[in-house]
C-alpha cells in the first residue's frame, strides 16, 4: 500500500502517518526528515543537501526525488506514506514516473479536509498550550505565520486535489474530528 496524505499545515498528517507506521508497518517518507537525515549522513547526496540547506536555498525536486528513489530501493515493509511530498503538480508527475520506474503504484490519496478558521485556532491554541506547559512552541505557530502557510498551501499544493481526483484515487476525510475519529476514517478509506 502506497499513499499520500494531503492537507494544509496543521491538519494532522504527521500524527496520522505515525499511526499507519505503528499499526500497518508502513514507512513514512517525510521530506523534512529525509533531508535532515541525508544532511547528517555525510553521503554524496547528503553533502549536496547540506550545501543547499546551509546556504538557505531550496532543495530541488531532483534532490528530493533522488532521496525518495533511495528509500523505494530499500525495505518496503507495509508500503510507503508520502508526507510533505508531492507539494506541486510537477512533483506529482515526477513521483508518478518514479513509482512506475520502480514497478510501484499509488494506491490512495487521502485529503484531510479542514476549515481554515478552525485550523488557525487549533494551531495557535496548540502553541499557547505548549507555552503554558513550560514547553517551547514552534516559532511559526502564530496566526500570521499559519495564514501565510495556508496561502502557500492553496497556491502550490491544493491543485493536487484536482490532479488526484482526475486520476481516480482521491478520497477525503474530515480532518477536524478527534484524532481517533480521523484515524478510523483513514482506515476505512484504505480498507475500502
Amino acid at each position: 500500500m502506497n499513499l499520500i496524505l494531503l492537507g494544509p499545515p496543521g491538519a494532522g498528517k504527521g500524527t496520522q502517518a505515525q499511526f499507519l507506521v505503528e499499526e500497518r508497518d508502513m514507512i513514512q517518507l517525510s521530506t523534512g526528515d529525509m533531508l535532515r537525515e541525508a544532511k547528517a549522513s555525510g553521503s554524496e547526496m547528503g553533502k549536496i543537501v547540506a550545501k543547499v540547506m546551509d546556504s538557505g536555498g531550496l532543495v530541488t525536486d531532483e534532490i528530493v526525488i533522488g532521496l525518495i528513489r533511495e528509500k523505494l530501493d530499500g525495505d518496503k515493509k507495509g508500503g510507503f506514506i508520502f508526507d510533505g511530498f508531492p507539494r506541486t503538480l510537477a512533483q506529482a508527475d515526477a513521483l508518478a514516473d518514479l513509482l512506475a520506474e520502480k514497478g510501484e503504484k499509488l494506491d490512495a490519496v487521502i485529503e484531510m479536509q479542514v476549515d481554515d478558521e478552525t485550523l488557525v485556532k487549533r494551531i495557535v491554541n496548540r502553541a499557547a498550550e505548549a507555552v503554558a506547559a513550560g514547553k517551547e512552541a514552534r516559532a511559526d505557530d502564530n496566526e500570521e505565520s499559519v495564514r501565510f502557510r495556508l496561502m502557500e498551501y492553496y497556491k502550490k499544493t491544493a491543485p493536487l486535489i484536482g490532479y488526484y481526483h482526475a486520476k481516480g484515487n482521491l478520497s477525503s476525510v474530515d480532518g477536524l474530528g478527534t484524532i481517533d475519529a480521523v484515524k478510523s476514517s483513514i482506515a476505512a478509506e484504505i480498507d475500502a
